[in-house]
C-alpha cells in the first residue's frame, strides 16, 4: 500500500512533529538542545520561511513553520532539519544508522475548522509538552522557551521566532494580545487538569 502523499501546501501554516528511534530519548540534556538549535539556525539560513514555534520534548520534536509562497516547501525544510540533527548525535556519539522513527508527521493549520483557534491552542499544547512529561515545570522555562516570545515583547531566544499573525489579530496591541492569548492557556490548563 502506498503513503498518502504529503500536503505541502505553500504560504500556509505547518504543525510538523517527529519521533526518535523506537521511542528513545536521544535528545535529552544538553546536547539535544545543541544538535535541535543547530539544525534550525542551520535551515534559517538556508531556506526562506518562519519558524511560528519549536520545542524538544527528550524523543521527540514539534516545529511550526509557515512556508512562503514560491520558496522551499515544509518537506524539504523537515528533511533538512532532521538530516542535520541526526547527522550531528550520530558524529558525536560515533554511531551510524537511523535517527528517526520514521517520516514526520503534519497538520496544515489553514486547513482546521477554526485556524486561529486552532493555532492558539496549539503552541500552549506545545509550551506544555515538556511539563506533561516532566521535563520543566512552566512553558515559560522550558530548554527553547519559544512561548516567551508570545508573551514578552522583544524576547530574544537562540533561534529566530516569528509571531503568528493568527496572535496579532488578537487585539489591537501587544499587551491586548497577550491578555487573550493567556486565556488559551487557560483553556489548556483546564483540559489537563481533567485529563490527570
Amino acid at each position: 500500500m502506498t503513503r498518502p502523499l504529503r500536503n505541502v501546501a505553500q504560504g500556509c501554516t505547518h504543525h510538523c512533529y517527529t519521533t526518535c528511534r523506537a521511542k528513545k530519548y536521544l535528545l535529552l540534556g544538553h546536547y539535544g538542545k545543541k544538535y535541535f538549535i543547530e539544525s534550525i539556525k542551520m535551515c534559517q539560513k538556508k531556506y526562506d520561511f518562519e519558524l511560528i514555534a519549536a520545542e524538544i520534548v527528550g524523543n521527540h520534536i514539534h516545529l511550526v513553520i509557515r512556508t512562503l509562497t514560491d520558496k522551499e516547501n515544509i518537506s524539504q525544510i523537515m528533511q533538512f532539519i532532521k538530516s542535520r540533527i541526526a547527522e550531528k548525535y550520530n558524529r558525536d556519539n560515533r554511531t551510524c544508522g537511523p535517527f528517526w522513527n520514521e517520516r514526520f508527521g503534519s497538520k496544515v493549520i489553514e486547513e482546521t475548522e477554526n485556524p486561529q483557534q486552532y493555532l492558539l491552542y496549539l503552541l500552549w499544547y506545545i509550551g506544555y509538552n515538556p511539563v506533561r512529561k516532566k521535563l520543566s515545570g512552566d512553558p515559560r522555562k522550558n530548554e527553547i522557551g519559544f512561548i516567551r516570545c508570545y508573551l514578552s515583547l522583544n524576547t530574544q531566544i537562540e533561534i529566530k521566532i516569528t509571531i503568528h499573525h493568527y496572535f496579532h489579530e488578537l487585539g489591537s496591541g501587544f499587551d491586548e494580545c497577550v491578555n487573550k492569548f493567556l486565556y488559551f492557556e487557560e483553556a489548556y490548563r483546564k483540559r489537563l487538569a481533567i485529563l490527570f
